[in-house]
């Protein structure tokens, strides 16, 4: 296998980012500095990536209900990390598939294949992920419409992908979108007047939250979920 495949599939980097750390010589292999990515990369050879070795081993995948003020990153000296709430060898290894705020609850999936969080977080993909969100204000009668026909959001000169909104109440509604920029939901509203107070995330494309988990709890993906969500198709 190719190095940067390697890369791509066993640790959180894309093909993209794999490159960019070879030629920053980041990666050793059985203990030699290595900068192209077309270098062949055996079964029995050790590859270390920023000091860690990278281990070709079977993927997991994780469900988890994520709870407010955890942070979704490997390391941070000032907050709690979600990878503090799992009971699994090796953490170390694990990374979010995409990230969601420190004080947004819900639906985050975490793995150690960086292939497939790839594919499910690239934006030429379009996933949609749908959120529930609590607002300040009561939203205005056109939201709606501005939600599907795209918003400006502040500092940007492209206006948001159509989105889908559905009013439960004036201030708790249901959002699908299908791109991730960043703070997207909360600079969504605000565009439209109005403050997000809470938001929690329930489905990722066709993969719902599992009700019976609750926050700061995780399971490991079914086969049918790992299914619906691609599983199989990892070889963008």
């Amino acid at each position: 296998m190719r190095l940067d495949k390697f890369l791509a599939n066993y640790s959180s980097l894309s093909r993209t980012e794999a490159t960019k750390a070879l030629k920053q010589k980041r990666v050793l292999v059985n203990g030699d500095l290595v900068k192209t990515g077309s270098h062949k990369v055996a079964n029995d050879d050790q590859v270390w990536l920023d000091g860690r070795r990278i281990e070709m081993n079977t993927a997991v995948y994780f469900m988890m209900n994520k709870p407010a003020n955890y942070l979704c990153a490997n390391a941070d000296p000032q907050h709690a990390l979600v990878f503090d709430l799992i009971d699994e060898a090796s953490t170390y290894v694990l990374h979010t598939v995409g990230r969601l705020d420190l004080d947004t609850t819900g639906l985050l999936l975490i793995t150690d294949d960086g292939q497939w969080s790839h594919r499910l977080t690239s934006p030429k993909h379009h996933i949609p992920k749908t959120y529930r969100v609590w607002l300040d204000e009561p939203l205005v009668a056109d939201a709606e419409i501005q939600c599907e026909q795209g918003l400006l959001l502040r500092s940007e000169s492209k206006p948001t992908l159509p989105a889908e909104l559905n009013r439960i109440t004036d201030t708790e509604v249901l959002i699908t979108i299908s791109e991730g920029r960043y703070h997207q939901v909360k600079r969504m509203f605000a565009a439209m007047g109005n403050r997000v107070v809470r938001l929690h995330r329930e489905r990722i494309g066709p993969l719902e939250l599992d009700p019976n988990l609750a926050p700061g709890e995780y399971r490991s993906l079914t086969q049918q979920e790992l299914d619906v969500l691609g599983i199989a198709n990892t070889d963008l």
